[in-house]
């Protein structure tokens, strides 16, 4: 029989990647990678008219939006641990998003500054 130890060694989970439930194509790419400043991984459509599948990288997370029915839950959190919110939370507010006004919040684990996109999936930025 196989200790817990050794499957937790076989079968260890390096990187955890959200997907996001989105709507419309050019309000993910306005929202994700014009605001944001999130990059374009990859692009995915079975066939031209099918649903978008869209990779991109924010601060080091890999992040999955996907169009495709089922594949994720609208109105959906994720957390984001970055290196200095101050600074980012003031690039975010040079950059004027007509439909967000972050800011940071001190909590007793550290800082949190919440965004919710476009289709109701909340991003929580936070520093601790």
């Amino acid at each position: 029989m196989t200790d817990i130890a050794t499957l937790h060694k076989v079968y260890a989970v390096n990187t955890l990647i959200p997907i996001l439930r989105i709507f419309d194509e050019a309000m993910a790419r306005g929202f994700y990678l014009n605001y944001l400043g999130a990059a374009e991984t990859f692009s995915h459509r079975f066939d031209p008219d099918a649903p978008l599948y869209l990779g991109v990288q924010l601060h080091g997370a890999d992040l999955h939006l996907s169009e495709h029915f089922g594949d994720a839950t609208p109105g959906s959190s994720i957390r984001l641990r970055i290196e200095d919110l101050p600074r980012y939370h003031a690039q975010l507010i040079k950059a004027t998003y007509p439909n967000a006004n972050p800011s940071i919040t001190e909590q007793p684990w550290g800082l949190d500054m919440p965004i919710s996109d476009p289709f109701g999936n909340r991003i929580i930025f936070c520093q601790y």
